[in-house]
């Protein structure tokens, strides 16, 4: 049955005039139909926001902790409906989705709302003219909340948390691609009694409704996660209108760094995660590998075999390690990424044009085998740009100055990968290496207490705690004289 998705405004499903088409990437059938909404849409949206923020920034720390728990607990009763929509919807294995996303999308709930309630203000005090000054942060307004579609309901809810346990009040768009999961996160928020107003989602095209939030006046705050080329557009919409606040988490072209003495029989799982996990499409996955040049045959002969042992398949297949990717648009951009690569005289060592696919995987789906290539330069175009697929490129390096100058000539600075047993090589190149995040001997290790955020063209901004919480608030300092 086709899914018939609606705007949620004020705490109301609002239907819209036109809609879109939504495809389930494993088969090519239509999923959704998807509101194409307008001005109209934002506008009503974004006064239904600013009217909630007036009693909602107002409410208390605790209030708000108890609504984030209790939608945390919706979520956790429906982790089933969740995970099969999110794996139909975005392609991923539901293993993934069970044992992981949707569980974070809970857990960013009630992370946060256990961070409102701990949280602390500073204070000084000056005896000799007996005062005291101490902080206090107010909400800072309306946000706009743009989510991206690899990993759907675990970013969205990541920007909702915070965001509301601060006091503001927020207009949401979701990818048109992945719509399923936050629209029944709408059901949630209603269960959970949030009031109308504090989080309203819209629905449509970045192109056609992106610029009508990011430029409304009621805007104060925007956090986009998504394409670096969209975070620029963003940038100059909101060039004449330079007191939003933006945080941007954008692209990666992330390095992974293998020296002599890594440990490849025990990390090449972990190793072959940062390459493959969700298809590729994670913004911190290691797309360009160096490895160290008394290394590189042992490392492709692991690599390539890890990459071969995975099962691509159906969503819903048990045996599933790596499902298609999110769209039909997508597919082409990363095959022409592998047909270019054919074309430069690169190896293909596995994966698309040198191996079969499973003869049971449906035709219409939209799948790409894990593919290895070598033998390029490093100012190739599959070094340089952000292929966002299960395609990782391997090149070898000599010594460990050269391999940190070639790592970060790229524009783009979001995470690294580092794998050693040298303890000084690990602070000395971690400390070297222009990235927000690096993982040494593992990948995908986060503590929410941490900033996230890049570098250089991967973004403006730190999410996570407190830096969520200061993006959302306004800091005031207030001083009493005691005398």
């Amino acid at each position: 049955m086709v899914v018939e998705i609606s705007n949620f405004i004020n705490n109301v499903f609002v239907p819209t005039s036109t809609r879109l088409e939504s495809f389930d990437p494993s088969n090519g059938q239509l999923l959704c139909y998807v509101p194409d909404s307008d001005k109209k849409e934002c506008d009503i949206a974004v006064e239904a926001a600013a009217q909630a923020f007036k009693s909602w920034s107002l409410t208390s720390h605790l209030e708000r902790a108890k609504i984030l728990n209790r939608i945390a607990d919706e979520i956790e009763k429906n982790i089933d409906e969740l995970a099969k929509a999110e794996s139909q919807d975005q392609g991923k294995p539901l293993s993934v989705s069970t044992n992981f996303e949707i569980p974070r999308a809970a857990y960013n709930f009630r992370f946060f709302a256990a961070a409102i309630l701990n949280h602390k203000n500073e204070s000084t005090e000056l005896q000799h003219l007996k005062s005291f000054n101490y902080t206090t942060e107010v909400p800072s307004g309306v946000a706009v909340l743009i989510s991206p579609w690899n990993l759907p309901l675990y970013l969205l809810t990541w920007k909702i948390a915070p965001c509301i346990a601060s006091g503001c009040t927020c207009v949401c768009k979701p990818s048109e691609f992945t719509s399923l999961t936050a629209f029944m996160l709408c059901d949630i928020l209603l269960k959970a009694g949030l009031p109308p107003g504090v989080v309203n989602i819209v629905f449509g095209l970045g192109s056609k409704i992106g610029n009508e939030l990011v430029t409304h006046p009621e805007i104060k705050l925007i956090s986009f996660t998504g394409g670096t080329v969209t975070g620029n557009i963003i940038r100059q919409a909101t060039s004449k209108q330079p007191f939003k606040r933006l945080s941007l988490e954008l692209g990666g072209k992330n390095p992974g760094i293998v020296f002599q003495d890594a440990d490849l029989n025990k990390h090449i799982k972990a190793i072959g995660n940062s390459c493959f996990q969700n298809s590729g499409q994670i913004c911190l996955c290691s797309s360009r590998y160096y490895v160290h040049v008394s290394r590189i045959k042992e490392f492709l002969d692991l690599l390539v075999n890890y990459a071969r042992s995975l099962v691509v398949g159906s969503p819903f297949d048990s045996k599933t390690n790596m499902g298609p990717v999110v769209s039909r648009q997508h597919y082409d951009k990363v095959m022409s990424y592998i047909n270019q690569a054919a074309k430069l005289g690169c190896q293909i060592l596995c994966g698309e044009t040198v191996d079969e696919k499973p003869a049971e995987l449906n035709s219409n789906g939209y799948y790409i085998l894990p593919t290895v290539i070598t033998n390029l330069e490093d100012s190739s175009p599959l070094m340089q740009e952000e292929i966002f697929g299960p395609v990782v490129c391997v090149t070898t390096f000599h010594e460990e100055d050269e391999v940190i100058e070639r790592a970060n000539n790229n524009r783009y600075g979001l995470a690294a990968t580092v794998w050693t047993k040298d303890v000084g090589q690990a602070h000395r190149v971690s400390r070297a290496l222009l990235a927000g995040t690096t993982w040494v001997n593992c990948f995908l290790i986060r503590d929410l207490n941490m900033p996230f955020g890049g570098f250089k063209e991967s973004g403006t901004g730190r999410e996570g705690y407190p830096y969520s919480f200061e993006f959302f608030t306004e800091k005031k300092t207030i001083c009493i004289n005691y005398a």
